[in-house]
């Protein structure tokens, strides 16, 4: 789905605009830095560089090496804008909302497929069904989370990714009726059979974690969050562009970041931490092996949102400038 198709409605907007030179520095500069840093993450966790913070002590030059991976983004941003210096800020706006589109539908795609497939290898194991359809050394390794995570997984988080290309909805609905019908199971399963099992329950975590901090950017996007306010209903839409772009860059790119920071602050961070261990439950064995992706869904949901709130940035400087083209949110579409 693209970001026309979400929006329900809308003028057309145009590739070319008056200059904003500054706005669009900041936003995309500010993505810059994101992808700098979530790339530094991965070589820090995954290949044990020493990290940034190094760089003026002991970490050697391959410290400088994730220094030169920001100036390298950060300049592949600014050369971006330099290039294009009339590129209309809706239309910035149109097309980084529409990338975080994908990764969002490419979230929903993968924990819809990793919750059935790890359920149904959680049932076998705690039934002791595996072996009647694999090996016994075989059925051992569904037993460790890292096994489970690395080749069952990451392939069909891959395959999320591939489907959300070609697909054009997000699926809210579709993981909003699973989570009910994995609700409905419990309820027939443990009051019609009195059988229950930890699994049922970390489905239904699971889900339900991924609906709510996924669906967050989406949301912003399509102006469904609650605005508690007295006076901003009454604002012109130059004051309201106004209050959005101070808004964006004080509370929502401000606190995006700090989840950011604290979550992926070295591998014992408590997003990467989880996740490089594929931690599990306390229940073991006998559930699923999905809470190391619960940890990472707390990131996931400060990305989209600051890529987001970067998007909501210029729109908001495009309205405070008066430019054509607003979206127009038709709430009877959705």
């Amino acid at each position: 789905m693209t970001t026309a198709e979400m929006q329900g409605g809308g003028a057309e907007i145009s590739r070319e605009g008056p200059p904003a030179l500054l706005t669009r520095h900041f936003s995309w500069i500010m993505l810059g830095i994101l992808t700098a840093f979530m790339v530094n993450n991965v070589l820090t966790v995954s290949f044990g560089f020493p990290g940034v913070s190094s760089a003026l002590g002991d970490g050697g030059a391959v410290a400088w090496v994730q220094v030169a991976v920001y100036l390298a983004f950060i300049g592949i941003a600014a050369f971006y804008v330099v290039s294009t210096p009339t590129m209309a800020l809706r239309w910035d706006a149109r097309r980084i909302s529409d990338f975080n589109a994908y990764l969002i539908r490419a979230c929903f795609w993968s924990v819809l497929m990793v919750g059935v497939a790890d359920a149904t290898i959680a049932f076998l194991r705690t039934e002791d069904l595996l072996t009647a359809f694999v090996s016994e050394d075989m059925a051992k390794k569904f037993g460790l989370s890292r096994f489970v995570g690395s080749y069952v997984h990451i392939p069909l988080i891959i395959v999320g990714f591939l489907i959300a290309i070609r697909s054009r909805t997000l699926g809210f609905t579709w993981l909003a009726l699973m989570i009910v019908v994995a609700e409905l199971l419990i309820v027939i399963s443990r009051f019609v059979f009195s059988y229950e099992q930890a699994l049922m329950g970390d489905l239904v975590r699971y889900w339900y974690a991924a609906l709510f901090l996924f669906a967050s950017a989406y949301t912003l996007l399509d102006e469904g969050h609650v605005r508690v306010d007295v006076f901003y209903a009454g604002f012109r839409n130059e004051k309201k562009g106004k209050v959005n772009a101070i808004g964006s860059i004080l509370l929502g790119m401000s606190t995006s970041w700090v989840i950011i920071a604290l979550g992926f602050n070295g591998k014992t961070a408590i997003i990467n931490s989880p996740v490089a261990n594929f931690e599990v439950t306390q229940t073991g064995g006998v559930g699923m092996f999905i809470k190391y992706q619960m940890a990472l869904f707390l990131g996931i949901f400060a990305i989209t949102m600051l890529i987001q709130f970067v998007a909501y940035l210029m729109e908001a400087v495009a309205d405070m400038r008066g430019e054509p083209g607003k979206r127009v949110i038709n709430i009877a579409a959705h």
